[in-house]
């Protein structure tokens, strides 16, 4: 498979199945949540303002939380009461629909045209306002409002930062075999919003957001070759960044946005790690190694790189510091197969591609012990990517002869898929924090 994906590097695989267009719904089902999910009641928010409320807040942050796989909403047809402040909560009706939480609140029109999300979280088991505060939102931003206010429901509870307000970046195929559109896509989270970035008759890879979230990386072959992108999403600008002799391919931004990792074939026709500081297009050799070194990926502190390399025989993932004369050590040791390595955001684990059984899924590294857990299903699974509070792992995987998205968190117990109404789902990346 290893040689595979650098045959994919190089030229793009053309598959016979038709791929998702652009505008292509797409749908979230849960395959297993956690045993322990908490129960919790969102109350519909009262409406301050005239004629009927411009959009239903609780009912994204119902979605939101039940599609996490940690969280077991309360359908809203069993709710007792709908409070809207936390004053009007009683604990002891919730205590007998055994809700550990109730949300409530109210969406208020403001005088400048705005909106305002104001609501409470309270704890059933005391009573207690655990967490309070107003939200405001454009009117067309008021859906991106509610994952906000999700995500801050998310983190009082579980103690991490939800990751509801975030972007993924995907490619979508469509058309016949021989005259196929490829599209690069971004869309929230949910998979909701979806906006087309940049589309070719050729193909589109290795998509990698920029640490700010304004930016994103990507292999384009419409110049005939393998080339490296540099594209911003406000304005659409595009900037090619990398179009050597031979391959171009697997970016990744560092920590700070300065630099790019790729995998560059030069003269020799061999495929190392390479560094290229943006603003001069100066390029540093990371790995000079007769083996294939491709896939890199920056620690959190962007002093070292995480790469694939079959120097030892078979793909497994090593490190390199990134400094003049730093020698690569060996990462994985557990399992034939270990590539496409992605560092979690607090550099504790490293989400691969291995070979468990005769098939390919996606696994977790202990960045310290070197202990592999696996972690998904499936006999095909492609392209990790860390949510940025590092709790889920998004990736490519084929289900029923088609390409897909799919998410696992990052101990396995809980698993999403993602799909298109039609056709396939390609390289997923997963976007940072955007405020």
């Amino acid at each position: 498979m290893f040689r595979r994906i650098l045959a994919v590097i190089a030229i793009a695989a053309v598959l016979a199945l038709p791929a998702a267009p652009a505008g292509a719904q797409l749908t979230v089902q849960i395959l297993k949540g956690m045993a322990e999910s908490v129960p919790i009641a969102i109350v519909p928010l009262a409406w301050d303002g005239p004629g009927a409320m411009p959009y239903d807040v609780a009912a994204t942050v119902h979605a939101d939380l039940e599609r996490s796989g940690r969280f077991r909403p309360l359908p809203r047809a069993q709710l007792l009461e709908q409070p809207h402040a936390a004053g009007e909560v009683d604990t002891a009706d919730w205590r007998m629909l055994k809700v550990d939480y109730v949300l409530v609140g109210r969406l208020s029109a403001l005088a400048d045209g705005r909106f305002e999300i104001r609501y409470e979280l309270v704890s059933v088991a005391n009573g207690e306002r655990l967490h309070g505060t107003a939200v405001p939102a454009d009117p067309r931003a008021l859906k991106r409002a509610s994952h906000r206010v999700s995500d801050a429901v998310y983190e009082k509870i579980l103690g991490v930062r939800g990751a509801f307000a975030t972007r993924i970046a995907y490619v979508a195929v469509d058309g016949p075999v021989n005259k196929r559109n490829y599209r690069l896509i971004v869309s929230d989270a949910d998979g909701a919003n979806e906006r087309v970035v940049f589309g070719s008759p050729d193909p589109i890879m290795s998509p990698a957001w920029s640490p700010d979230g304004r930016s994103i990386a990507y292999v384009s072959f419409h110049s005939g070759l393998s080339a490296v992108y540099v594209q911003t999403l406000a304005t659409g600008s595009q900037v090619q960044v990398s179009a050597k002799s031979g391959i171009n391919g697997a970016p990744a931004f560092s920590p700070d946005g300065s630099r790019l990792a790729l995998a560059l074939s030069r003269r020799d026709g061999n495929v190392d790690v390479y560094v290229l500081t943006l603003a001069t297009q100066e390029l540093q050799r990371i790995t000079e190694d007769p083996a294939i070194d491709t896939e890199p990926n920056w620690s959190p502190d962007g002093r070292s790189l995480y790469f694939t390399s079959d120097r030892a025989g078979a793909p497994q993932v090593y490190s390199v510091a990134v400094e003049p004369g730093a020698r690569a050590q060996r990462v994985t040791f557990e399992g034939g197969y270990n590539a496409r390595p992605r560092i979690s955001p607090d550099g504790r684990q490293i989400a691969v591609v291995t070979l468990d059984r005769g098939a390919y899924r996606i696994g977790s590294v202990d960045a310290r012990s070197g202990g592999l857990q696996v972690l998904s299903g499936g006999a095909l699974n492609e392209s990790p990517s860390f949510a940025p509070n590092g709790a889920d792992i998004l990736y490519t995987s084929r289900v029923g002869g088609r390409d897909t998205l799919a998410i696992v968190s990052s101990d396995g117990r809980v698993q999403r898929q993602i799909a298109a109404s039609a056709g396939e789902l390609r390289e997923a990346a997963w976007s940072p924090f955007l405020d």
